[in-house]
């Protein structure tokens, strides 16, 4: 079953504390940040990832950009919302056989997502989840005191030319 993980972008950068911080210097590098940790995380997981941030206020044409096989930017049209952007989108996934997870704090969103037949998962908790998996590769994939190999020369020549350097080293 293919896993899709849908991302209300502005409701996340507003609920992590540390892309709000971002976002007060500039909006577009909370969003450059959110894109690289939800990649990282996705790929990890093994989820296909959209991220859909609002510009219904905003003139233009609806926006879908590929970064990655598995990673999708939606820029809403004018006039549209992240969130009714992302109700069109579980139907028609969930009835396509996808396993979906909505990630939003919007508690009227959460309701309509359960309705359609996904997931729903907090920001506050997509962020615990995200903390986790860091731990995670840290401890399986991190340099360690156990896992850290010595690469001397002296390994990779055969005896004899270790023999003779040996002996040049000492002076004889």
């Amino acid at each position: 079953m293919n896993t899709t993980l849908i991302v209300d972008g502005y409701n996340v950068i507003n609920a992590w504390p540390e892309l709000a911080a971002l976002k007060e210097d500039s909006l577009e590098h909370a969003r450059e940040k959110l894109l690289e940790i939800l990649a990282g995380y996705g790929a990890y997981k093994g989820y296909r990832v959209i991220i859909v941030f609002d510009a219904h206020a905003v003139a233009g044409m609806e926006s879908v950009e590929q970064i990655t096989p598995d990673l999708e930017v939606v820029y809403t049209s004018e006039g549209q919302t992240a969130d009714s952007y992302i109700e069109k989108m579980v139907y028609y996934l969930v009835r396509q056989g996808h396993r979906v997870y909505v990630v939003t704090s919007d508690w009227a969103e959460q309701m309509v997502i359960l309705g359609a037949g996904a997931f729903r998962i907090p920001a506050r908790e997509l962020w615990q989840n995200v903390q986790e998996m860091k731990r995670d590769v840290a401890d399986k994939y991190g340099e360690t005191v156990l896992t850290y190999r010595r690469h001397e020369l002296g390994s990779r020549l055969n005896h004899e030319v270790v023999r003779r350097l040996n002996e040049l080293r000492r002076g004889r």
